[in-house]
């Protein structure tokens, strides 16, 4: 891997949290993702599935954690089962992890190879009465593709059909959302790879230039700082472009006048970053330009003010979507007529934004958090309003990433990452 080991204790740690929430005389296994197929003989490049990774620090294919922390025998408390490394793959892929290796890395004691997981695993299932599966249960998640964890489960269940079953999900739901101050490290490296990204091209942007020439300069910044890349498809959308809320062609020319709406993070050992910026191509806003860009300013820092501890996001979304009315009044995009008679399913600022302000961020872009309950101290989430008009020619959202404090202001991963209206031009023009 590029990046730098991570503390083992971090893995140790959330193991332990999670068997804390375990039914007495449970197991719970954990697979990694396939490396999955384009055509002939090439595959797409392997991503570790977050939750092996979350709870092992494993991050290659072929891996299974398994937890039973109510083992009769101690030893078989926390297993890994690997694929076995020999010389043949060392010489055409790379060797994989060794045992000992395994332990440097996860703090598991115990590892088997692949070859040996359906005896072992016999001698586990007699010994317990319930099984954890992991569902895929994000609110979000929309998948048509038979992972390799489906799989497990299959097998499982039609081969131990009289064993009780639970879900890892709502578990690993809750302990996810919360960051280890090892983990908001981690998302701060990749927040701070993402600003050398953004100071890049901030340099580099003039009018000709074309939008996949940008992607291109946050990659090179990104790869020379031991990132893998994009933490997720990167938006590069100039002039009306931009009112195209997931535009990821980036395949069009930058001309005077406009504006590009940059949505990009760089990945850091598998966590997130999420920064969103809006600058001139001409390194000048306009009039109007900086009057929308200053507005969705104001909202993202008072907006930004509301994520303390004990906020419900349905209702933060509520008092977000007050700002921004006051200040679509306030650029005459919407007039006190229509606040009046907006439906309240749909507001009248949802013309102009009409997506939501924050959603929770880590190991996944939109990482795990169950949005009925409240937020709480050292969650993180992004802060990101946004302003489109079509009609003029551009759209402006502004976003960073905040961590939740316990009595304070949340803390902004990307404080360091310009975004002042006269700052971007100063920079631009320096």
């Amino acid at each position: 891997m590029k990046y730098h080991p991570i503390d083992k204790n971090l893995f140790v740690k959330n193991r332990k949290n999670f068997a804390s929430e375990m039914k007495s005389n449970s197991l719970a296994v954990f697979n990694s993702n396939d490396i999955y197929p384009i055509s002939a003989d090439s595959t797409m490049p392997f991503q570790q599935h977050r939750d092996i990774f979350y709870l092992s620090g494993v991050d290659q294919e072929e891996s299974i954690l398994v937890i039973f922390p109510d083992c009769p025998n101690k030893k078989h408390r926390e297993l890994l089962f690997l694929k076995e490394t020999n010389d043949h793959i060392a010489v055409w892929e790379g060797e994989k992890l060794t045992k000992e290796k395994a332990f440097e890395v996860s703090g598991v004691k115990t590892v088997y190879w692949l070859k040996d997981l359906e005896k072992i695993m016999f001698e586990l299932m007699t010994q317990c009465d319930t099984v954890y599966i992991n569902t895929n249960e994000h609110y979000r998640a929309n998948v048509e593709t038979e992972t390799r964890e489906d799989r497990f489960t299959k097998w499982l269940k039609s081969t131990y059909p009289a064993h009780a079953v639970a879900k890892s999900a709502p578990i690993l739901q809750r302990l996810r959302s919360v960051k280890d101050p090892i983990e908001i490290d981690i998302m701060q490296q990749a927040c701070n790879i993402t600003e050398k990204g953004f100071r890049r091209i901030l340099d580099f942007v003039k009018p000709g230039v074309w939008e996949y020439n940008i992607e291109a300069e946050f990659m090179h910044e990104f790869l020379n700082n031991r990132s893998k890349g994009f933490a997720y498809s990167p938006i590069v959308a100039s002039g009306n472009n931009a009112n195209v809320l997931h535009y990821v062609e980036n395949n069009q020319e930058c001309k005077a006048g406009d504006l590009i709406l940059l949505d990009i993070g760089a990945e850091y050992a598998n966590y997130s970053s999420d920064m969103t910026r809006t600058i001139p191509v001409s390194g000048k806003f306009s009039k109007r330009q900086k009057e929308v860009y200053n507005a969705v300013n104001r909202v993202k820092n008072e907006a930004t003010k509301l994520l303390v501890p004990g906020t419900l996001i349905g209702e933060y979304h509520k008092e977000v979507g007050k700002l921004m009315t006051a200040e679509l009044l306030g650029l005459k995009l919407l007039d006190k007529a229509d606040v009046q008679n907006e439906d309240p399913d749909w507001p009248a600022y949802k013309k102009y934004f009409m997506h939501g302000t924050s959603h929770h961020i880590g190991l996944d872009t939109h990482d795990y958090g169950i949005l009925t309950e409240p937020i709480q101290a050292n969650m993180v989430f992004t802060v990101e309003p946004g302003i489109y008009i079509p009609d003029e020619g551009f759209g402006i959202r502004l976003e960073d990433d905040v961590v939740i404090q316990e009595s304070s202001e949340p803390f902004n991963l990307m404080r360091n990452i310009p975004i002042d209206a006269d700052d971007i031009e100063s920079i631009m023009n320096s």
